[in-house]
């Protein structure tokens, strides 16, 4: 699987494209188009440049174009609700330069410079953002173009805002590159629940592992380790929020090594041990 070049359709001539998110994600990709996606009925990981977070119901993020990015999903039963989010896609050039030189769209231009980093909303302002999204899905003309705006106003208003990568992250499209990136991020996807040596993962992309750990840091913003220890925490968070399962077969089902470990890399990430964690939630 490689980082793809998705391209858009736009389906009736105009530069703004919403409809509901039906496919299992997981695939690493990016494209020029700005994307904004509401997450409704669904949990997983979502990563998005250099972040890799959890993500839960109402959940709402705004990303620039060539961004790359994936969302993976939490399955039950290898199966995912149907219409379990929504999906805009839209051309900075739809809104036009002319517009947005006008004082009235400051806001507009400001959130539009700040999803360079992607943007994290909050449950209330997803909420709020849900019906217009629904409205944009079913609508055609102006009165799509009047629902956009509504969400619009609702992002630019938005008190509780979050940058999603690094102060620091730069996305620069390399096709060798982002092959590599590609291959490493979906190995390590499908096979975060086994030992993964630095040895290993060097080999998936082709590289001696001290260049792969430069390279590595430079694209993602946190080494190897460190990512694959986020992306086995994302996954012990849902299982103790979702699951009764024990903690320690937590631990063993997210390809920590020792309980102990676990409970060390769960404190860094999370800040609370994985037993207080699963109790704010029962």
């Amino acid at each position: 699987m490689v980082a793809e070049l998705e391209k858009i359709s736009y389906d009736d001539g105009v530069g703004f494209v919403a409809d509901y998110i039906d496919d299992t994600g997981g695939l690493w990709h990016f494209h020029p188009e700005y994307e904004l996606v509401l997450n409704i009925k669904s949990n997983g990981t979502r990563i998005i440049g250099d972040s890799v977070e959890l993500f839960d119901m109402n959940d709402m993020v705004l990303i620039a174009g060539n961004i790359p990015h994936s969302w993976n999903y939490y399955k039950s039963d290898k199966s995912l609700p149907e219409k379990h989010g929504i999906m805009v896609h839209f051309r900075q050039a739809s809104l036009g330069d002319a517009l947005l030189a006008q004082h009235e769209m400051h806001c507009v231009r400001d959130l539009l410079e700040q999803s360079d980093r992607g943007i994290g909303f909050s449950v209330e302002d997803a909420k709020k953002a849900e019906k217009h999204l629904v409205q944009m899905i079913n609508n055609k003309g102006i009165d799509k173009m009047i629902d956009f705006f509504n969400v619009l106003r609702i992002l630019c208003q938005a008190e509780k805002k979050v940058y999603l990568c690094s102060e620091n992250y730069k996305q620069v499209y390399d096709e060798r590159g982002n092959k590599k990136m590609a291959d490493v991020y979906t190995y390590i996807r499908e096979n975060y629940f086994k030992p993964i040596s630095l040895e290993k993962i060097s080999k998936i992309a082709k590289m001696s592992p001290f260049s792969f750990s430069r390279f590595f840091k430079k694209n993602c913003g946190a080494g190897f380790v460190e990512y694959l220890n986020r992306v086995r925490t994302n996954k012990a968070c849902y299982l103790l929020r979702e699951t009764d399962y024990q903690v320690h077969d937590i631990s063993i089902e997210c390809g920590f090594a020792s309980i102990s470990n676990f409970n060390k890399q769960f404190r860094k990430t999370e800040g609370i041990s994985p037993r207080d964690y699963r109790a704010q939630f029962k």
